[in-house]
């Protein structure tokens, strides 16, 4: 009865050797695919190997064959290409949002998309010195929840928390549920921020979501829409410097022309840039104002200014006086 059970499931053994242990460089010959397959007490002819691999390559797997100085069968073209796993794995790594826990795990399922010898290669993972991860676990899942509640314009309930220096979950509002419909996510300065209509204060605002605890996706309706009926989540995204909330103010900037590309690298290239002179050029757009805006104006080291209006140089300067205080 096992080997009749066995014997049902060949096809499948079969495509499983073919794209664990095989490659290009890696072939198996007729011979080893029939050992492979009677290690799995299944017993095999050389024809019906044979009929096995057409059937397999009229369902959709790339079963290749090569002859010459390294025969064998072996599977070519996969749904992802070896560049493209390492791309993903690579992203995996080093993104500080998913724990170091998570990441492992998500690394062993992505070596299964490569053979066993391709997946040596994929060991080679970009390193990220001092790579700090979240500690919150739940921020896996918490995604997946919010994907939900947004696709099904739902709106949601959560509890939102800060770390003491204990590294003990400290609760806002003395740990008082929010009450927000969720419009879209960001990945931000390394972390994931959740968008939403907040029903108290009626505004957008937005969280970062490995912050957010016991999130219940809920039956009301989203809200928002009346206040917000042209929302874009890209230009909420680039109006935010690190995520930081303040004034939003439309704000001149000049720069040398040579640094155009920072405000394209920055806003998008939709910006229009106006000509100022030969070496200069000026944009106005949007900008919410927070220390995060004025501390990448400075990094610039005067190659892009603040122009305008006045009270956001003002707010500027005020914010460099202070800076200067501090170290005196």
């Amino acid at each position: 009865m096992a080997k009749t059970t066995n014997q049902k499931t060949k096809l499948l053994h079969l495509a499983r050797i073919l794209l664990q242990q095989t490659d290009e460089d890696h072939p198996l010959t007729v011979a080893q695919l029939i050992e492979g397959l009677a290690r799995q007490d299944i017993k095999a002819e050389r024809k019906s190997v044979y009929d096995d691999l057409e059937s397999l390559r009229l369902f959709g797997l790339d079963v290749q064959c090569r002859k010459g100085k390294s025969p064998g069968w072996f599977v070519g073209s996969r749904d992802f290409q070896l560049p493209e796993v390492k791309l993903l794995m690579d992203a995996v790594q080093s993104s500080r949002f998913i724990t170091q826990k998570k990441s492992d795990a998500l690394i062993r399922k992505l070596e299964g998309l490569a053979s066993v010898h391709q997946a040596g290669q994929l060991q080679r993972q970009v390193y990220v010195d001092r790579r700090i991860k979240v500690m919150n676990e739940s921020i896996y899942y918490n995604v997946d929840k919010l994907h939900t509640a947004i696709a099904g314009q739902k709106a949601i309930t959560f509890k939102y928390f800060d770390f003491d220096i204990a590294r003990k979950r400290v609760f806002r509002q003395e740990g008082k549920r929010y009450v927000v419909s969720p419009y879209g996510l960001i990945w931000n300065s390394e972390n994931y921020y959740l968008v939403a209509f907040d029903h108290t204060h009626q505004e957008m605002r937005h969280y970062r979501v490995d912050k957010m605890a016991e999130i219940v996706v809920t039956c009301m309706g989203r809200e928002g829409k009346g206040q917000y009926p042209n929302f874009q989540l890209a230009e909420y995204g680039q109006k935010h410097f690190g995520m930081y909330s303040g004034q939003e103010v439309r704000v001149t900037l000049r720069g040398r022309r040579d640094k155009a590309s920072l405000v394209w690298d920055r806003f998008g290239q939709d910006v229009i840039l106006v000509p100022d002179g030969e070496e200069h050029f000026t944009v106005t757009l949007p900008v919410v104002i927070s220390p995060q805006f004025f501390g990448w104006l400075l990094g610039l080291d005067g190659s892009i200014t603040l122009a305008g209006p006045r009270e956001a140089v003002a707010a500027y300067q005020r914010r460099l006086s202070a800076a200067l205080d501090e170290l005196s």
